[in-house]
């Protein structure tokens, strides 16, 4: 459950044969990111290797348009900066991301694949891209990219308007990876679940074709600023495409990890979401099933976020192993009355709230209230029992009424559980500060990608807040043994 990790140091070897050979004035050697071949003899061939390439009349361009390179009908349309073309590096945590746009400057247009872009407005290039000048007739040159995006698999409605990036992650019901819109460049995140046919053999209900649109329905009704967006949904023979908003700051799972607990004011902040969301989902009549923080999504890397709850598809495809497991390999989340029947009895949405006071023991100590590790009981009977404890080391400074909400949420008879509105209701989340900033971050047009910049200090008078401490202590991922 906690322990310490030592991660493996490797140096660079900067004392190799090679290293001492090379010249102290030697340059690095530029590197092709890209390449504009010509549409007529006329034009040269440009090698890219710059961040930013100019086109148009002016002698200040990159590319410059004369009478000796085009004929003089065209060289009267042609701006001083007609376009841009601009190679931005986008850093992701340990991942960067390589996009080309061209940006139009002009006064009588600019034209990819003979779509006009619009004087200020940028597009997405990709390998074979057309580019024109005033009329789309007019192709001057033809953009190549050295590493061109992947997606030639993505059916023609998805692969006119995205083009595929690098991989977000995987689970059990598909795979994850950005894409950047071709017009406007925005990113997204898109997941692709693979149907499976059932010749023979033993049914996965999650990629069961009869079932696996029950995501797209779901995500389809579901409106809440803390509840993750969908923005298409494309349906093959073999393949469902979902395209979600992008949360730029990753799991919850990684903000906690790492830590020693995340201080209690910005747990009340996301905690107050989570319930906001999950209410929504109730008062729907729709039980998630699958809460844990790999599924509550960041907006940014700030301290204070919007969060949004994602994967609601899971909460009707799984099977009852799959649930046991909670497709993580142990029923750390999972609700008593699930394990008592291995999934197969019936239990109503009381299952989301024993999940949130997991989620809320986690984010409060980075621990989990039950333990893998315990030599005298296992995990199951643990659970069961409903025993667990607040270590003082981990909870020593948290609330006593946080602590409360906690028992609460994990109690064992789903009956004497708490509802999702009576721990809406809670003392712990009767905080008008902690709503409001809450309540702002919701109203905020930018909060759908971009968490506003808040002043923690006047609102809770804690100059200690942001500092949060660091240990080696984590949260490992559930392994089922």
């Amino acid at each position: 459950m906690i322990t310490d990790e030592i991660m493996p140091l490797t140096l660079p070897d900067t004392q190799n044969a090679d290293g001492l050979s090379q010249s102290q004035d030697s340059q690095p050697v530029p590197i092709i990111w890209g390449r504009l071949c010509p549409n007529n003899l006329t034009l040269k061939t440009m090698e890219m290797i710059k961040d930013e390439y100019t086109m148009g009349r002016s002698d200040s361009c990159d590319i410059c348009f004369t009478k000796d390179n085009i004929k003089p009908k065209w060289l009267g349309v042609i701006s001083k900066v007609h376009c841009k073309i601009i190679k931005e590096r986008i850093i992701n945590g340990n991942n960067d991301d390589i996009v080309v746009y061209l940006e139009d400057t002009s006064q009588n247009g600019t034209f990819v694949n003979k779509v006009l872009v619009g004087k200020g407005k940028r597009i997405l290039l990709e390998s074979n891209d057309i580019i024109s000048l005033a009329q789309p007739v007019f192709a001057v040159y033809v953009f190549m990219s050295t590493k061109a995006f992947e997606g030639n698999d993505l059916p023609p409605e998805l692969r006119c308007k995205y083009a595929v990036s690098r991989k977000l992650g995987s689970g059990a019901c598909g795979e994850v990876k950005m894409v950047f819109s071709k017009i406007g460049c925005k990113r997204f995140a898109m997941k692709s679940i693979v149907k499976r046919t059932f010749s023979s053999g033993p049914r996965n209900l999650l990629n069961d074709p009869e079932k696996i649109m029950n995501e797209v329905k779901i995500l389809k009704t579901l409106k809440h600023p803390c509840i993750i967006k969908m923005e298409e949904i494309v349906d093959t023979p073999r393949t469902v495409y979902i395209v979600l908003e992008l949360m730029e700051g990753g799991e919850l799972f990684d903000r906690i990890k790492g830590t020693n607990g995340l201080p209690e004011p910005i747990t009340k902040i996301f905690f107050y979401q989570m319930v906001l969301a999950v209410r929504y989902l109730h008062e729907r009549g729709i039980t998630h099933r699958d809460l844990k923080p790999e599924n509550i999504l960041l907006a940014d890397n700030a301290e204070v976020t919007l969060i949004k709850i994602s994967d609601f598809g899971l909460s009707k495809l799984v099977d009852a192993e799959t649930m046991m497991k909670t497709f993580c390999g142990t029923p750390l989340y999972v609700a008593p009355e699930i394990l008592k029947t291995h999934g197969r009895g019936a239990y109503t949405s009381q299952v989301d709230i024993w999940s949130l006071g997991i989620i809320l023991y986690a984010c409060l100590s980075s621990a989990m209230p039950f333990s893998i590790n315990d030599q005298n009981k296992g995990l199951q009977e643990q659970i069961l029992s409903g025993r667990f404890c607040f270590p003082h080391s981990k909870f020593g400074k948290i609330t006593y009424r946080a602590k409360e909400l906690i028992k609460r949420m994990l109690t064992v008879d789903p009956k004497k559980r708490a509802t999702i509105n009576q721990v809406l209701l809670d003392p712990w989340l009767k905080d008008r500060s902690m709503q409001d900033v809450v309540h702002d971050l919701m109203r905020n047009k930018l909060g759908e990608n971009f968490g506003p910049l808040i002043d923690l200090g006047a609102k809770y008078n804690n100059n200690k807040l942001n500092e949060i401490e660091t240990c080696k202590t984590v949260i490992k991922r559930p392994r089922f043994k």
